[in-house]
């Protein structure tokens, strides 16, 4: 029995020795710093409203990355104020834009949008693409759509560009091909970004969404950047030819959803033509992407061709049980007799679910004098002030418009209605 015993006890010592130089021998990937200097940063959008960048730089931050713009028409409404302020307190600027191209011809059209917005503007860093809604895309479409958008946006500003993704998309997803680009990574609840076979260094990494920062109200995302963001030069960004538009223009409106029973945040986003990620964005009330509830009104940002539709901004209304065509008339500020006209709808009383309605803003053709308005849900830091600014109107009018009381009191997530500055009385 003892020798039996000992000789066991042998056997175990030589599996675990050569079970340590077993894993001792498998490579680890590395995945690092691009250098040992980094710089403390943030990216911010429309979602953090008036940031106090004096605050930001005295708070140690010395990169902000702006969303200047997404698809092929949307400008952030505090782009231009967040990229003259932080520039005026010494910040390092960096821009970055939001693909929501689903071919390789709105890849183009989206980079040469992109840099149109930010021509004249003098960045620090490299200009960064953010693809992170993907739908229905395969993995090889993600790649094409990535990498014609980042080789027209360099030929087009003649500055370098970066990609930012999130660590399991650039593990699974991106291809070997492209990480000729600098990789911005979002890895969040870690002490370090998760490793892959493809980068083997990092120049951003988005450690947190709900970071703090002074001068700024709420959560915002907190980075780590190496020098490897920096531009070589920091020359004004070029104005781009306008490209030829192969396909029909897109406009965007936005509008107010009333969640109906059964409905997901990913079926009201493939209605209307926009993400998910579109729609938690302009909703601080979605806590929970996949918590909704019936009654829930959602902000919601539409996508439609101009089918030369009385010349109007439309969208696609998907019928779903319980709806009425005088609901939905309500719902989006128009009326039954002109959705009947619209759709050749022979019994307005008779709709039925799945039954696809086009629903056009534009009044003032068709109802009567009025002009459109644009629904604006209320974020927190917002003044009225501030948002007749942005939509070039007064106080006063908001304020009358939606019988405000005391212009200086308002409340985050209330719903306003704003003059239309593009719409003609």
């Amino acid at each position: 029995m003892f020798k039996k015993s000992k000789f066991i006890n042998i056997s175990l010592t030589s599996f675990l020795i050569m079970l340590f130089l077993f894993y001792l021998s498998i490579p680890v990937l590395a995945f690092e710093p691009s250098s040992d200097i980094i710089y403390p940063g943030i990216d911010v959008s429309s979602w953090q409203g008036n940031i106090n960048f004096t605050s930001v730089k005295n708070d140690g931050i010395d990169i902000v990355y702006i969303k200047s713009s997404e698809g092929q028409n949307y400008i952030d409404p505090y782009f231009e104020q967040n990229y003259q302020n932080a520039k005026a307190n010494g910040l390092k600027v960096g821009f970055y834009h939001y693909v929501t191209a689903r071919n390789i011809e709105q890849a183009k059209l989206e980079a040469n949008f992109f840099a149109k917005v930010i021509s004249g503007k003098e960045p620090d860093c490299k200009l960064a693409m953010d693809f992170e809604a993907f739908g229905n895309l395969s993995i090889n479409e993600i790649n094409e759509i990535s990498k014609v958008f980042l080789e027209t946006l360099q030929e087009t500003t003649n500055k370098e560009v970066l990609i930012y993704s999130n660590s399991y998309t650039a593990r699974t997803i991106l291809s070997k091909a492209l990480t000729i680009y600098p990789l911005w990574v979002a890895n969040y609840g870690v002490s370090e970004p998760g490793g892959n076979d493809k980068w083997s260094t990092w120049v951003g990494w988005q450690y947190t969404s709900t970071g703090r920062v002074s001068g700024i109200l709420g959560n915002v995302d907190r980075n780590q950047f190496t020098d490897g963001v920096l531009l070589s030069d920091t020359l004004p960004i070029p104005t781009p030819e306008t490209p030829t538009n192969p396909e029909q223009p897109t406009q965007t409106d936005t509008i107010i959803y009333t969640v109906k029973s059964g409905d997901t945040l990913s079926e009201i986003a493939r209605n209307y033509g926009t993400t998910v990620t579109s729609i938690v964005a302009l909703n601080p009330n979605i806590s929970n992407p996949n918590l909704i509830y019936p009654g829930q009104q959602l902000t919601i940002r539409t996508t439609s061709a101009n089918n030369n539709i009385n010349n109007s901004s439309s969208t696609i209304y998907t019928v779903v049980k319980g709806d009425t065509l005088s609901e939905i008339a309500r719902d989006y500020n128009t009326t039954v007799s002109h959705l009947v006209t619209l759709n050749n709808i022979s019994n307005p009383d008779l709709i039925y679910p799945g039954q696809r309605i086009i629903i056009s803003r534009t009044t003032s053709n068709n109802l009567g004098n009025e002009c459109g308005k644009i629904l604006y849900t209320i974020r927190r830091g917002n003044t009225l002030s501030q948002i007749a600014k942005d939509y070039n109107t007064t106080v006063n009018e908001i304020a009358t418009l939606n019988n405000i009381s005391n212009p200086d009191l308002i409340y985050a997530g209330n719903i306003i209605r704003i003059p239309n500055p593009n719409c003609k009385k």
